[in-house]
């Protein structure tokens, strides 16, 4: 066990690990590798696909409403985990015992700032869809500058909390107090982050319950109307179903790992915290890789606009080929043209020559 006494911030990351009793949980190469080839694809089809969600929200103008803002805004923070997730994987194993105190902050910090990012999202859109809905509108009336401002707030408050740690609020100059996690941050941080996330959670589910139960009294009261304008009422609701749908994949994958979360920074001892440490980051990494999905299958729309993005970009990458293919062709055309000019200027001189001996 280290030593209390001062700080460590030019320590290694091996000290902390050290601190925690936690040199066990190294992972084996063939494993590591094995966890890396998965994982490289499964961030790849992340940025892959929430890259499409955002360019199908900027290209198509059915979109340029709050709402698709929002959505792509929480595309975008699902993009920043893919990119953590990568950083993440390429340093863990026995490499992260070697890293530096600053590259394990920037390391946790990129995570935290992503879930930072789509929890603030998700409780933004939970606001926007309570604001249409009550008003019995497909859309808020929420202005571009308000939205706007409400993503750079998402965003301030996601990278505040993804760098409290840094800040000061870690164990690095009280080891009694680390967790067996993350072995520099301290026990009372990961309560707070714990519990001020499940109390989110908590607060969105009530909003969106609130919210559907209102929708369905409507449409009961709405029965005696054609059946056109009731088409019109449900469009909302399909909306509504999405987001509900993303909240609930988000609830499903998180709280496991905020549930253990709390249970390290209670320190208990019988928790087994260390083992399902791997099996709730895969929970994440799917919560991400759903989300597009979920985007997709719910819009038929979005669906409609990723699948003619998707084909834009084969057409293109088809007539660059086809283009460096006319030029070759037309090259080894002008080449063959040229040596059929020379071998006939040849044989005129040659039997010039032979006229005249």
């Amino acid at each position: 066990m280290a030593s209390n006494n001062g700080c460590h911030y030019g320590q290694h990351m091996g000290f902390f690990y050290n601190n925690s009793n936690t040199t066990t949980t190294n992972w084996e190469q063939t494993q590591l590798t094995l966890v890396q080839c998965v994982g490289s694809i499964c961030c790849g089809f992340i940025l892959v696909a929430n890259a499409l969600v955002i360019t199908a929200v900027i290209t198509n103008r059915r979109f340029h409403y709050p709402f698709y803002y929002l959505l792509s805004n929480l595309a975008a923070s699902d993009f920043l985990a893919g990119i953590a997730y990568v950083y993440l994987m390429f340093n863990t194993g026995k490499v992260s015992h070697e890293l530096t105190v600053q590259v394990y902050f920037f390391r946790q910090g990129l995570l935290d700032i992503s879930l930072s990012a789509s929890l603030a999202n998700l409780l933004v859109i939970a606001l926007e869809r309570y604001i249409s809905v009550m008003n019995m509108k497909i859309h808020s009336n929420l202005t571009k500058r308000r939205v706007t401002l409400l993503i750079v707030l998402v965003w301030a408050i996601s990278i505040f909390m993804g760098t409290v740690p840094s800040l000061g609020w870690n164990c690095i100059c009280s080891l009694n107090l680390c967790s067996k996690l993350a072995p520099i941050f301290s026990r009372s941080y990961l309560i707070f982050w714990s519990v001020s996330n499940l109390v989110l959670f908590l607060i969105m589910v009530c909003i969106y319950l609130r919210i559907y139960i209102y929708v369905i009294r409507k449409t009961v009261v709405m029965k005696s109307h054609t059946s056109g304008s009731m088409n019109r009422k449900r469009t909302p609701i399909k909306l509504i179903k999405t987001v509900m749908t993303v909240l609930g994949a988000f609830v499903i994958c998180w709280t496991p790992g905020l549930v253990v979360l709390l249970l390290d920074g209670l320190n208990c001892e019988r928790c087994e915290v260390l083992k399902l440490k791997r099996w709730l980051l895969l929970l994440a990494v799917l919560n991400s890789v759903m989300n597009p999905i979920i985007y997709s299958y719910k819009d038929e729309e979005m669906w409609t606009t990723i699948k003619n993005l998707m084909r834009c970009v084969c057409n293109g990458t088809r007539r660059q080929r086809s283009s460096k293919a006319n030029i070759q062709r037309n090259s080894c055309q002008e080449t063959s043209s040229s040596l059929k000019e020379n071998t006939t200027e040849d044989s005129k001189v040659s039997t010039q020559e032979m006229l005249k001996s």
